[in-house]
């Protein structure tokens, strides 16, 4: 009975001492106070999910104000505009046969671009069968009607309106054509066979170049049209142009792997 209660009695103490340690712990860490400081430049628009303490947010405000640049603002300018009499401009952009249906289906697509965002004037002529572009007295760049007739223009040569509207937000994106018989003279079954080498089987080829060089690429008959920066799309010219002179798809996948290691190091 006498061991019996002193193990009791031992127990009792070890819980009351856990409990005590509970209690001491749960104060301290209650009195520490936590700060949702914002990492971001503007915390309405992302709110950081690190949460710092009071202590650490103190010396980040110390450390910042130590700068010095807090009080230096960008300057900010506005866009330039048309001064004086405004002239009217006009772009007229034909829509190929086979371009027709799509050019229906995505409408809407098309539009809304242009008018929300360039304050463009826009009709189809189903005499002509071309998209009109028209500047208004609510176009405020004037670069903008140029930006909608490449916009038109890329979508017209077989680009998808999601890779199209990219002329519209960067301003180092073109659209370079070029035509099979131009890299070598080709006739028949050979030049079939150019093309096939071109796109690879179900698209695979084409979709290695475009993965790898970070380019757009239509093959439209014997017709090439590749969309994307300067720098990409000469890499891409020159893989689609090894495949036209007839190197095997294999050497070129060896060089797009090696291309795109390039570029996820640059970057």
């Amino acid at each position: 009975k006498n061991t019996e209660h002193t193990n009791s009695s031992n127990n009792e103490n070890t819980i009351t001492q856990r409990v005590t340690m509970e209690i001491d712990t749960a104060t301290h860490i209650s009195n520490i106070e936590t700060s949702n400081t914002h990492t971001t430049i503007d915390a309405s628009v992302v709110q950081s999910r690190i949460l710092q303490s009071a202590s650490i947010a103190q010396q980040a405000l110390v450390e910042n104000a130590d700068d010095g640049m807090d009080d230096v603002e960008m300057p900010t300018f506005d866009k330039l505009t048309h001064h004086g009499k405004r002239k009217t401009e006009y772009r007229r952009i034909r829509c190929p046969a086979h371009r027709y249906t799509p050019l229906r289906n995505d409408w809407e697509a098309i539009l809304t671009p242009l008018v929300e965002y360039l304050k463009l004037q826009v009709r189809f002529n189903t005499k002509t069968r071309s998209v009109e572009l028209k500047t208004s007295s609510y176009t405020l760049d004037a670069s903008s009607l140029q930006k909608g007739a490449d916009f038109v223009s890329a979508y017209m040569l077989g680009f998808e309106v999601q890779d199209a509207v990219a002329l519209l937000r960067l301003e180092d994106l073109f659209v370079e054509s070029f035509n099979v018989t131009d890299v070598k003279m080709l006739r028949g079954d050979h030049l079939g066979r150019a093309v096939g080498r071109i796109a690879g089987q179900d698209g695979k080829t084409r979709f290695a170049i475009e993965n790898a060089t970070r380019t757009r690429i239509v093959v439209a008959d014997t017709r090439v049209h590749m969309l994307g920066s300067y720098a990409n799309v000469r890499i891409a010219r020159n893989a689609i142009c090894a495949l036209i002179l007839g190197a095997p798809p294999g050497k070129v996948y060896n060089n797009m792997r090696n291309v795109a290691k390039r570029m996820n190091e640059r970057f």
